[in-house]
């Protein structure tokens, strides 16, 4: 037998009974930590640290009769962040509205409603991509590294949980990729679209960005100041937002704290470059020149 204990969101994951409390648990001899985690239904990917007995180990930790064992998510308090490869993800068939909203933020985001799960795996592996879902099993994959099950229903506030839990504030980039096929977009000279355009925005304005996949050309019309103002409310809302910090505080919590302090600094994560984390030089909108979608 082990005894474990999970701590704040992370017990929205297990049974009821075992919630916020110590718990035994019987476990084969030699079974690695991160199995004995999962089978009480928490993703790894939502575990930033782990204690046996006091100290911080790995998800292949072994695991001996009598060890106890402590888990926490990422707590914004304690530093406690598994570091992001790069801001770049892969959103579940499930995540339409929060996948357009990412990139109507400037984040690399594949999307397609028939992504299955080994292909979004696949992409988690090879192109280092952030795994975006509500479906835990898919999160216990072995080759996934890095994801978020999204506990939000609403795109919005889907939105607004993923850019506080990965502190995305200051990577955000506004309006500049396709809503569509996820590109970055680039200026375009007016007399190059001209004749695409509609007469009412040929005559008003100037400025036009193109996206190099779909060839959709944007421009800051009504609807883009409509999103603007929408992605302006939900990240003020997260900057608002206080830090995750535990709910109990216990010994194991204060350990927490001393193994994180006392741990190698995390690798720094690339930064998003030249991102004001402002809405100021936004350069494009969602309208086309064959329509909204």
């Amino acid at each position: 037998m082990v005894s474990l204990r999970f701590y704040a969101e992370l017990n929205d994951f297990i049974a009821a009974d075992r919630r916020q409390r110590d718990f035994e648990l019987a476990s084969a001899a030699d079974v690695p930590v991160k199995h004995l985690i999962e089978s009480c239904g928490v993703p790894h990917t939502e575990v930033a640290l782990i204690l046996v007995n006091g100290e911080p180990v790995g998800c292949d930790r072994r695991l001996c009769a009598g060890d106890r064992v402590a888990v926490y998510p990422a707590f914004l308090g304690f530093g406690l962040r598994p570091p992001l490869p790069a801001a770049r993800f892969v959103a579940d068939a499930h995540l339409g509205g929060l996948a357009r909203l990412l990139r109507l933020a400037g984040f690399d985001t594949v999307y397609g409603n028939r992504l299955a799960d080994g292909e979004i795996e696949r992409l988690a592996a090879t192109e280092e991509r952030v795994v975006l879902t509500r479906d835990r099993d898919l999160l216990k994959r072995r080759a996934i590294g890095h994801g978020c099950h999204v506990h939000a229903q609403q795109p919005d506030l889907q939105l607004r949980e993923i850019v506080a839990r990965l502190d995305l504030g200051d990577r955000v980039q506004p309006f500049s990729r396709c809503l569509v096929c996820n590109a970055r977009l680039l200026p375009v000279a007016k007399r190059l679209v001209s004749d695409l355009l509609p007469e009412r925005v040929r005559d008003g304005l100037d400025s036009f960005h193109r996206c190099p996949g779909c060839q959709r050309i944007y421009w800051e019309g009504s609807h883009w100041r409509r999103m603007r103002e929408r992605l302006q409310r939900a990240l003020a809302a997260t900057a608002a937002a206080p830090a995750v910090t535990a709910t109990a505080a216990t010994a194991d919590a204060a350990t927490a704290h001393a193994a994180t302090a006392a741990a190698p600094p995390a690798a720094a994560q690339p930064a998003a470059g030249n991102c004001s984390g402002t809405f100021d030089g936004a350069c494009a909108t969602s309208r086309t020149s064959r329509g909204t979608r």
